[in-house]
């Protein structure tokens, strides 16, 4: 048991990647244009479930789950969903819930403040960045205060990586551009912070050997497998996590968009070796978020 009430032992699976996409006033964390437009694109009616119900989801299959929301107000003007709110309540359901943050770096000092103050105040064990949606360059020294605090923080930080289905098939792609989504532009991210623990969201599509390239160049950098039903994973990605990177892979599944049991049904269908599959599935992910000893 940890120090939040997870029972780690008990868990079958950590999915490193959900999404909150509602606000408990009903505000989704997304505009009505770019919420089609995903949902087009995953093929999927779009149901946004609150944040207990997707602990309930977990809680059912033994399973836990980090969870976050994207902050892009610069660039797209649209509310975030509150980082704290988020915190507040995967604190309800801390049995199943790990809470990420997510805080626009073209905030600044106050971005700074804010991921100081959520690690501190309402523990959050980590931060994700959505390079395109928020328009900024992984590279871009703006961002470098905020990724200077977490690492010192000793928090992940987790980056989309690759095509986003959000604002796929909207004329200009609503406006994001998919170059700032490359993982090679976290190549020099992981080179200036090299103690920042960094997971590469994703099938990087059309830059998957990019980030292979990364993952085993840079000891601290991992991938997760969510977006993408695993049937459709390139073979050297499959490849990869089976042999070089099997400590470096998560089980990731993009909630609400792909659902855990297909994910985990597809997966079953991998030619992964019955040694990686449970690092895959929960070992690394636990070491990663600090569940268990590094040494465990």
């Amino acid at each position: 048991m940890t120090a939040t009430g997870m029972d780690v032992d008990r868990l079958v699976a950590i999915d490193v990647h959900t999404h909150a996409e509602i606000s408990a006033d009903g505000r989704s964390s997304l505009s009505p244009v770019l919420l089609e437009a995903s949902a087009r694109y995953f093929k999927a009616a779009h149901r946004q479930p609150t944040i207990a119900e997707t602990a309930g989801i977990y809680r059912e299959r033994n399973m836990a789950a980090v969870i976050f929301t994207v902050d892009a107000e610069h660039a797209t003007g649209h509310p975030r969903i509150s980082n704290e709110e988020v915190a507040a309540s995967c604190a309800e359901h801390a049995d199943v819930l790990i809470p990420f943050a997510s805080v626009d770096p073209w905030k600044g000092r106050a971005a700074v403040r804010e991921a100081r103050r959520l690690v501190a105040e309402h523990s959050v064990r980590g931060f994700k960045f959505h390079p395109s949606l928020q328009d900024f360059s992984p590279d871009d020294r703006m961002a470098y205060p905020l990724y200077e605090a977490i690492e010192e923080l000793g928090v992940p930080a987790l980056f989309h990586s690759g095509q986003t289905g959000i604002g796929a098939g909207v004329p200009g792609g609503g406006g994001i551009r998919l170059k700032h989504s490359n993982p090679m532009l976290v190549d020099d991210v992981a080179v200036d912070f090299p103690h920042l623990r960094i997971v590469l969201a994703h099938p990087s599509f059309p830059w998957q050997d990019e980030a292979l390239a990364v993952a085993t160049h840079k000891p601290f950098v991992h991938i997760d497998l969510s977006g993408w039903s695993p049937k459709y994973f390139p073979p050297q990605l499959v490849r990869y996590a089976n042999t070089l990177l099997q400590d470096k892979v998560l089980f990731g599944s993009d909630h609400p968009v792909i659902t855990p049991d297909r994910w985990l049904a597809d997966f079953a269908k991998l030619d992964i070796s019955d040694e990686v599959r449970p690092k895959i599935l929960k070992h690394n992910a636990a070491r990663l978020l600090g569940l268990v000893q590094e040494d465990a």
